[in-house]
């Protein structure tokens, strides 16, 4: 079985999608199948090409056994709806003229989307390449570009939900990061087949037995500090504001720290808001290696998730919660929905708290912070839960599975 995976973003990209598609063509291609991906040259978050990658049209390169074909896009830091636009819309047709002029036939079309646009080049490849599209939706857009307020245009905006409808039509399956992905997508096309595609963990990667980690130490931070932690974009999704204020609640503690890593488009603003509180129990690091965070997250104490209060989160499940929770790491977790049905109401994994509610953050802070037994117990349920749910192998398998099936 031949499958050329299309997306915007590949590693050695450091994001969710990138870790997602990249561990799924690996295991697939240990199947037996024949994996090819077509991506962008390597950009993002920082929206700058990578010094390897600079001044190129196009690059074939082999990473762990996949061929990879690069074409080039346009990048820019301005964030403006036109930048955007002529982001995603360059690699849509630097990506068609590869494809088209450079690869060989497929079996199937894997296409990954945010950026809904990609659809274009995905539905004009299957039908030149003789083969079968699957559309694998990780966020519903343009709705989450429309409640998120990222885009506001109506006539953008009725053009990407007909965008949407004619992607869908001409794809043999629509696969969906989450439950509520794949829901709305049958609600709104019964006749399209669907399949839930989950994100998950390397459970053998993230594995807290195999880590001695000495990052706490080299950091300044000694074995009484209770450190919170995000790591991830620093984006439009999540409401800084109110770790910022359960950090401003806790000042008086000085063994509670938050630490906090990242990059992305509001990187600059939650670093001004930083530097203006003049805490000392705030920590901000750059993004890391995916090598590095074992040891980074061996190291802290549990994870916040801060998503704002939306009826699209609801249907979120943020990457980094798999990985925390494999290496024993409990969250507390600012969502409701599918998410704390899953990790909280059914996994026991950690602590819910209201969206966007910085007391009832402080509050679920210092029950885990006086109660270490429950803290430990949590991180234990935690990998036995992402073990049993969410393990990579097991996704693959599953999904392998089912295209022979299809």
């Amino acid at each position: 079985m031949k499958i050329l995976i299309l997306t915007q973003y590949f590693p050695p990209e450091v994001g969710a999608p990138q870790n997602r598609l990249f561990e799924l063509a690996v295991r697939l291609q240990k199947k037996g199948a024949d994996i090819t991906a077509l991506t962008a040259m390597p950009n993002y978050p920082q929206m700058e090409i990578h010094q390897k990658y600079k001044n190129l049209k196009y690059i074939c390169e082999e990473m762990d056994g996949l061929v990879i074909h690069r074409s080039s896009i346009y990048v820019s830091k301005n964030r403006s709806i036109l930048s955007r636009l002529r982001n995603y819309f360059s690699f849509v047709f630097s990506s068609y003229r590869v494809g088209k002029n450079k690869l060989g036939t497929f079996d199937i079309i894997l296409c990954e989307s945010p950026p809904l646009f990609l659809g274009i080049t995905a539905v004009r490849l299957a039908r030149k390449k003789k083969a079968k599209l699957i559309f694998n939706v990780s966020d519903l857009w343009p709705e989450s570009a429309e409640k998120l307020g990222i885009v506001k245009n109506k006539f953008l905006l009725g053009i990407s939900y007909r965008l949407e409808k004619w992607i869908y039509k001409n794809s043999f399956l629509i696969t969906g990061q989450t439950q509520g992905i794949v829901k709305s997508i049958s609600s709104r096309f019964p006749s399209k087949k669907t399949y839930w595609l989950p994100n998950g963990v390397d459970i053998d990667y993230f594995d807290p037995s195999k880590i001695n980690s000495s990052w706490r130490t080299e950091n300044k931070f000694n074995e009484n500090n209770f450190i919170l932690f995000y790591a991830g974009i620093i984006g439009h999704a999540y409401n800084f504001d109110i770790v910022l204020n359960a950090a401003n609640n806790l000042s008086g503690n000085e063994n509670i720290k938050f630490v906090i890593i990242g990059n992305g488009p509001n990187k600059l603003k939650l670093i001004e808001q930083i530097n203006k509180l003049n805490h000392k129990n705030i920590f901000f690091y750059d993004s890391v290696p995916k090598s590095e965070l074992p040891h980074i997250i061996n190291s802290i104490d549990a994870l916040v998730i801060p998503l704002r209060k939306t009826d699209l989160s609801e249907g979120t499940i943020p990457s980094k919660i798999f990985e925390n929770l494999a290496m024993k790491k409990p969250i507390l977790l600012g969502v409701e929905g599918e998410a704390k049905e899953l990790f909280i109401d059914e996994g026991k994994c950690g602590l819910a708290f209201e969206p966007e509610n910085a007391e009832d953050l402080t509050k679920k802070i210092l029950m885990l912070y006086n109660d270490r037994n429950l803290l430990h117990q949590m991180g234990e349920n935690g990998r036995k839960y992402v073990s049993e749910k969410f393990n990579r192998d097991l996704i693959a398998d599953k999904f392998w599975n089912h295209l022979i099936q299809l």
